[in-house]
């Protein structure tokens, strides 16, 4: 039993020694190994690694895809010399430990400050050359693409790659705002002028079209009107001059009833005539004045 014991302390020691000396990298992970505070190793694949303990110690870093989020947005100046309020994200991983150690002595904040200040500069180069409209809209997804390449350039110095570069928001300032709101309301205000004026424009054109249509289908209407008008006053002349032709003492005799039907429409009409005037002839003889047919009487 006596022996039992210093066997199981042994025991102990041992296990509390191999596990002071061995340590796990997980593949999400980078190792670095330091030997009574200086650099000796880096660790870069998964799996079981051994150190010495009390001498040598170990510190970790995620090898996964970082965030690096603007606290504020940038105020840049574009070619008109107008300003923007720019606000970035940007997404970057450690590509080599051994360097990104000895750049940064493993600060994740110390990085990200470097490659803020580095794509703000490069948002800013980029913007500078571009208007507005590009800025904000055509030319967004190359902004951001020149930004991300030229940032990935200094980045890799310090141990680390630059994934991408987002502009999340790009917009005016403020007090540039009202101003911009009072332009685009004057211009739209002179379009709407201009396609009034033209709308008045074109619609006398076709008021004139349409009145000059309505003169010609007016006189067209009235010649034709004239012509049948002319055909009818004809045909009915030779109606009458072959009615009268046939029996010349009726055709009198009917124009003078029509003629005193006309004339005596109205009771209150007065008529100074002689009494011998041929208008009477049918009212004093019924043969118009004439002497009656032989084997008549009076």
């Amino acid at each position: 039993m006596k022996r039992a014991v210093p066997v199981l302390a042994l025991l102990v020691a041992i296990i509390l020694v191999l596990s002071q000396s061995l340590y796990t990298v997980d593949q999400k992970q980078y190792a670095i190994k330091f030997q009574l505070g200086e650099f000796i190793d880096a660790k870069t694949e998964a799996g079981l690694y051994f150190k010495v303990p009390l001498v040598q110690n170990i510190k970790f870093y995620d090898r996964r895809i970082l965030t690096l989020d603007a606290p504020e947005p940038d105020r840049i100046t574009t070619s008109e010399k107008k300003p923007l309020k720019v606000d970035f994200i940007a997404y970057w991983r450690i590509i080599d430990v051994r360097r990104y150690y000895q750049a940064v002595t493993g600060d994740e904040e110390a990085a990200k400050r470097r490659l803020a200040q580095t794509i703000r500069a490069n948002l800013a180069q980029e913007i500078n050359k571009r208007s507005v409209h590009e800025a904000i809209s055509t030319e967004r997804d190359k902004i951001m693409n020149e930004a991300r390449q030229k940032a990935d350039v200094d980045a890799k110095s310090i141990g680390v790659e630059v994934v991408d570069v987002r502009l999340r928001r790009v917009e005016l300032p403020n007090e540039v705002l009202a101003q911009v709101y009072q332009r685009m309301e004057s211009e739209r205000k002179r379009v709407a002028n201009e396609l009034r004026s033209q709308g008045g424009a074109e619609s006398e054109k076709i008021r004139a079209d349409a009145d000059r249509q309505r003169e010609v289908i007016l006189a067209d209407a009235y010649k034709q009107a004239q012509k049948t008008k002319g055909e009818g006053d004809a045909k009915a002349s030779a109606i009458y001059a072959s009615a009268y032709a046939q029996n010349p003492e009726f055709y009198s005799f009917y124009r003078s009833l029509e003629a005193y039907k006309s004339t005596f429409k109205n009771k209150s009409d007065v008529m100074v005539l002689d009494p011998s005037s041929d208008f009477f002839q049918y009212l004093k003889q019924p043969a118009g004045g004439r002497a009656p047919p032989r084997g008549t009487t009076k």
